[in-house]
């Protein structure tokens, strides 16, 4: 084995809980396991919750174990109650067929499936419940679930004693999830399941139906989840938005804002559970982080090392570039999109483009209209001082005329009035 996954998983505060807390470690490091954790397929791009379970994937293949990622096609056409206050809207075939497609697209950035016995798998589990009849299933799998024990369960529990219940479908989605590690068992050898400490009760479900339908001793373990010093769930912006994996959902520059604006009491545990950094790295970043917190070394780390994990090193230049425009960077090369997803909070105003044709619009006249200046006495003023900008070049005409050649992007122009107060013109047919 290349190293002890079990040890190194207690120092990063990766355990939960496990179903053997004595004998795992040397079970794991007897010789190669197969091990799963399952993804939801509620959208077509996995967010920052998840990819606690996408680096855990990543330890155990690192540490010498074969992963197996699985995307819950069927079982997302239900949806897990574990953690849910209600029960979820539920998704078309097509949507789900279009979210699955997706998430293995990201699985694979972070799996290596050519290394020989190692190599990832993934899979989906409607591959093989679409075989099952109504009638087969409960016989052959219900059977062996006892209704007493589902009921033990706490994200059954729980629903039951809220307002909105429990229905019968998302009752059983236990038995379902439970079913896939008995035919991952059969299939892979899979003898160990992985998840998030909201899904202890379905990974037990899962050993128990094994050891009643094959006779099978199977392992789980479950990891914390990621939550920050308040108990809130890391990975949703200010505004409640969720950060995505896909570049397309949350770009490589607000990603990367995201972790650089963790808080301290935050930025040592996620230095743990999402990075790969070594132990004496992160421990010199706490100790950086105590003595010099203004620095924000860990955040600028992490920040820059999931970004890469995520958006690969393209991902980690777009960011840095981005991030170098409110250090006076001249802004060139970038996309509409980028630059609205950099200046989100400054305000824009569109004009047509037409404005830009002939002779231009005239520098002084895109600040008052930008709201950068009240008037253009005061814009001219401005450029006469050296504090007028577009795309972060400094104005010194104050007769000069703005064309299409000054655009920054296909369709905006940055204006900046100063060191810091900034305005967008769109310039739309």
């Amino acid at each position: 084995m290349n190293f002890d996954i079990i040890a190194d998983l207690t120092w990063r505060g990766l355990i939960h809980q496990t179903t053997d807390d004595q004998n795992l470690a040397q079970w794991l490091n007897s010789r190669s396991r197969s091990v799963y954790i399952g993804f939801d397929p509620s959208a077509d791009s996995l967010h920052v919750g998840s990819l606690l379970q996408l680096m855990l994937l990543r330890r155990f293949q690192r540490a010498g174990h074969r992963p197996i990622a699985l995307v819950g096609g069927a079982t997302g056409m239900i949806g897990d109650p574990s953690g849910k206050s209600e029960e979820r809207n539920l998704l078309s075939v097509d949507s789900l067929r279009a979210n699955v497609v997706g998430i293995e697209r990201q699985v694979r950035q972070f799996l290596d499936f050519d290394c020989g016995d190692t190599s990832a798998v993934l899979v989906n589990n409607f591959d093989w419940m679409r075989k099952f009849s109504y009638l087969d299933f409960l016989r052959d799998v219900g059977k062996n679930f006892p209704v007493n024990v589902m009921l033990g369960k706490d994200s059954v529990k729980s629903r039951l004693s809220s307002e909105a219940g429990l229905s019968y479908t998302e009752f059983s989605y236990m038995l379902l999830q439970a079913y896939d590690f008995v035919h991952l068992n059969e299939q892979f050898d899979c003898e160990l399941q992985v998840g998030g400490s909201d899904q202890w009760g379905n990974i037990t479900a899962g050993i128990d139906l094994a050891r009643r339908m094959r006779g099978t001793q199977v392992f789980g373990i479950t990891s914390p989840l990621l939550v920050d010093s308040e108990g809130k769930k890391i990975g949703k912006t200010a505004e409640g938005t969720k950060v995505w994996l896909s570049s397309e959902r949350t770009s490589p520059y607000l990603f990367y804002q995201y972790w650089i604006n963790v808080g301290d009491a935050d930025a040592g545990p996620c230095l743990r559970y999402l990075t790969e950094l070594s132990r004496d790295e992160i421990e010199s970043l706490d100790e950086s982080r105590a003595n010099s917190p203004h620095e924000r070394s860990s955040q600028k780390r992490l920040g820059e090392e999931l970004t890469r994990l995520v958006h690969g090193e393209t991902g980690v230049a777009a960011a840095r570039r981005a991030t170098d425009i409110f250090f006076g960077a001249e802004i060139t090369g970038f996309s509409d999109g980028q630059l609205r997803d950099i200046f989100t909070d400054v305000p824009s105003i569109e004009l047509p483009l037409s404005r830009l044709e002939g002779e231009g619009l005239g520098v002084l006249d895109a600040f008052v209209e930008a709201g950068l200046a009240k008037s253009k006495g005061e814009a001219r003023r401005t450029v006469q001082q050296g504090g007028a900008y577009v795309n972060n070049r400094r104005v010194a005409d104050v007769d000069a005329k703005l064309t299409s050649s000054d655009l920054a992007s296909e369709s905006v122009m940055v204006l900046r009035s100063g060191k810091k107060r900034y305005a967008l013109l769109r310039f739309v047919r």
